[in-house]
């Protein structure tokens, strides 16, 4: 199969299940004129946040990562009348963007988006008592993927659900001597995943018009 196909696939998928809307179209659009990088999820992987957090039955939503916004808009609409969600941006830039986006979705008063450091952000977090939440999203820079799982289970309940993107790094995540230090990073959470008598949880390749990739989902034990 090529690349080709798998776009097609995608932009099908994409049309009959999870087709743009005004709002969505917009946060792409001022993401791109922004000169933000286009590494957002796509539309269907977007759409699955979306309903991963319907059948979780989550009130409470913790991103890392937010970009220009567009995977918090789709966990945003996800959360029932008087939810919340606080997503984590180390870039004032697409922050900017990100609460632009949101107010245009009319979203702005239950996403609330945080700059800086998403470590510095996660311990403030944890300080004002802030959690737990019900679904976390982790979506940032990888070397620090163990520490935002370990973040994450702390800011969590039992029965909460965690999702990483982005971990199967082109099929490099299986070299178990690699330097790259997005790979290193993601191979340490996801045996951290499987160490963790806390976390029951699963990876799954993908390919799609992003090309080759995966995720990851654990949930939260007792």
């Amino acid at each position: 199969m090529s690349q080709e196909q798998w776009n097609a696939v995608d932009q099908y998928f994409t049309d009959q299940l999870a087709p743009a809307d005004e709002v969505l179209s917009a946060a792409l659009d001022a993401s791109t004129a922004a000169g933000l990088p286009a590494i957002n999820v796509t539309p269907n992987q977007g759409k699955l946040l979306h309903l991963l957090a319907r059948v979780q039955g989550a009130r409470t939503v913790l991103e890392i990562g937010t970009l220009g916004g567009y995977s918090t808009i789709w966990l945003a609409r996800a959360l029932p009348e008087g939810g919340r969600l606080v997503s984590l941006e180390y870039n004032p830039v697409h922050a900017d963007v990100a609460r632009a986006n949101l107010a245009h979705a009319g979203l702005d008063a239950i996403a609330e988006v945080r700059t800086g450091a998403a470590l510095d952000s996660l311990a403030g977090l944890a300080a004002e008592d802030a959690g737990p939440f019900d679904f976390v999203f982790i979506d940032a820079d990888k070397p620090n993927n163990p520490h935002y799982l370990e973040w994450a289970v702390k800011l969590t309940r039992p029965g909460s659900v965690i999702v990483c993107d982005n971990v199967v790094r082109g099929g490099a995540v299986i070299d178990a001597e690699s330097t790259d230090a997005t790979v290193r990073g993601t191979r340490n959470m996801i045996e951290l995943m499987a160490g963790n008598p806390r976390l029951s949880a699963t990876a799954v390749q993908t390919v799609g018009s992003k090309g080759y990739d995966g995720f990851a989902l654990a949930r939260v034990l007792g």
